[in-house]
């Protein structure tokens, strides 16, 4: 019989657990020096950088299609590992040797000639490799579960987070993960597209790989990723994480609601023009939306909002921006306090939270008892699904959503805590608001001014060409209360005639004086 001809063949893994493996490079020049020292012939190399454990590999199936045709011919590899992991492939070159199709089978590492014993030992070789491969996954899936159970995550960390390898985890980078939080908060105004979030990201230093402002879809994924709820998903299950969160429960749950507002069915086509006070205000009359549009007049092109009409004859007429803004900056400023006033308003509300003596034993126990009650729910569900007694859509969704309710649980006990009495944060919230209330009177863009009335207002009507707005109590008792208030010069420090006036605000359960008559 004629000296055989080979066939060169050498593979690399993409996979990490292939990673030991000698590159394609190194391969090729081992392979082509021990050609050359045994003089054998090679017709043609095959490289491919793919997996060996499952069948489908093309260049190797190339090659074998080739053998299968020619015959007579040999097979050049590094390791029988090389040319298969899996029974198929391995059944398919030894019954190419059984055929004759190969006559020789040449390795830098093993020794193979075409008797039965040489065909008993490469089924050794190939049930080897399998073995490997398959234990090789196995211990792969061992380590994820127990990274799993100790809330570690799996992979390259999410922005926002970085990797430390001295806990085996990943923690909030100091700078991204401030910049994931005030993604979020921007975002749950409800003033956002995907579009403006990402230009607002860019100028913040956040763009893709080729300097431009990330993808609608990359920014869906920022807002829709559970990882910066403490999360952390494998094979479409989320588990809970051991780390930092980056947002809480409820800033995620407002974006949610934000995203699935946008994302409607039946939703409009963006609109050609930005108004900034769309979108909020309805008619005083017939109760339609209101709307806007361009107009011409006195030499220029001015903005003008007027009643959409869409709920049949309304006699309302047109009111222009400018004046809009300004009936809207007027309103704000009855409800407003200056600085001298916050001030010291913030002050004496950090000492009231300072002569809070501990928390409401009932409402921790309470609390308590919810997340026990939780965890347990989801114990019984994940025993359901194990059992076979749920499929897998309604076991993953339910999962999700106690999972998330638990979340919630868990941050409220923190408030408690930290020590936080329920009516001190919506308390100095309020405060913060007058004080912001003072600026926008002022100062501020439009589409702020719209956020701020959105924020602190309801039932926004128009009527007659004028805005109006309700406002919550302490708010209407700053309104009637304000006159009694020395006016505020710009430039003066907290007066000490306010510790002897009296100025009461309304905190949840009732009214709280600051000061005393």
């Amino acid at each position: 019989m004629n000296k055989p001809k080979y066939f060169l063949y050498a593979r690399k893994s993409t996979e990490e657990d292939d990673r030991q493996v000698m590159s394609i490079e190194a391969q090729l020049f081992e392979l082509r020096e021990y050609a050359r020292k045994e003089n054998l012939e090679i017709i043609e190399e095959f490289q491919e950088s793919k997996s060996a454990k499952t069948p489908g590999r093309p260049v190797f199936n190339e090659m074998m299609d080739k053998i299968e045709k020619m015959g007579n011919v040999g097979v050049l590899a590094w390791h029988p590992d090389r040319l298969a992991r899996n029974s198929v492939d391995g059944g398919r070159i030894i019954y190419a040797v059984d055929q004759k199709k190969i006559v020789s089978l040449r390795f830098s590492t093993f020794w193979f000639e075409p008797t039965p014993q040489g065909l008993f030992m490469l089924q050794v070789a190939f049930g080897q490799s399998k073995y490997y491969s398959d234990n090789l996954s196995e211990n792969i899936k061992r380590g994820v579960r127990q990274k799993l159970r100790r809330g570690e995550w799996l992979n390259l960390a999410p922005f926002g987070y970085v990797n430390n390898p001295k806990i085996r985890n990943i923690e909030p980078h100091p700078v991204n993960a401030k910049i994931v939080k005030r993604a979020f908060e921007e975002y749950a105004k409800g003033t956002h597209t995907y579009i403006s979030l990402a230009e607002f990201l860019a100028d913040l230093g956040v763009v893709s790989r080729n300097g431009t402002p990330l993808a609608k879809v990359s920014i869906k994924r920022i807002l829709t990723n559970r990882a910066y709820l403490g999360f952390i998903k494998h094979r479409g299950e989320w588990f809970e994480g051991n780390f930092e969160p980056i947002i809480s429960p409820s800033l995620f749950e407002a974006v949610q609601r934000v995203l699935k507002d946008k994302e409607k069915p039946n939703g409009k086509k963006r609109k050609k023009h930005d108004f900034p006070f769309t979108g909020l205000f309805r008619c005083g009359e017939c109760a339609s939306m209101i709307t806007a549009q361009f107009a011409k007049g006195n030499g220029g092109v001015y903005r003008y909002y007027r009643c959409s009409k869409k709920k049949g004859k309304c006699s309302q007429g047109y009111v222009q921006e400018k004046d809009f803004a300004e009936q809207l900056r007027k309103r704000l400023q009855t409800i407003s306090l200056c600085e001298r006033y916050t001030d010291w308003m913030l002050e004496q509300v950090d000492k009231w939270e300072k002569e809070v003596k501990g928390d409401s034993q009932s409402e921790i126990q309470n609390l308590t008892e919810k997340i026990k009650a939780s965890e347990a729910r989801l114990e019984r569900l994940i025993e359901s699904y194990l059992d076979g007694d749920i499929p897998k859509e309604i076991y993953l969704k339910q999962k999700d959503k106690i999972m998330r309710a638990s979340l919630a649980l868990k941050e409220k006990m923190k408030d408690f805590e930290k020590g936080r009495n329920n009516w001190v944060e919506p308390l100095r919230s309020w405060i913060l608001d007058t004080k912001q209330a003072d600026f926008l009177a002022k100062d501020g863009s439009f589409s702020e001014l719209k956020s701020f009335v959105q924020k602190v207002g309801t039932n926004h009507t128009v009527r007659d060409k004028t805005a109006h707005f309700s406002v919550s109590a302490p708010s209407a008792f700053v309104a009637q209360k304000r006159h009694f208030l020395p006016v505020c010069a710009p430039s003066a420090r907290r007066a000490s005639a306010l510790s002897e006036r009296e100025v009461s605000i309304c905190g949840e359960g009732g009214i709280r004086t600051l000061g005393s008559g």
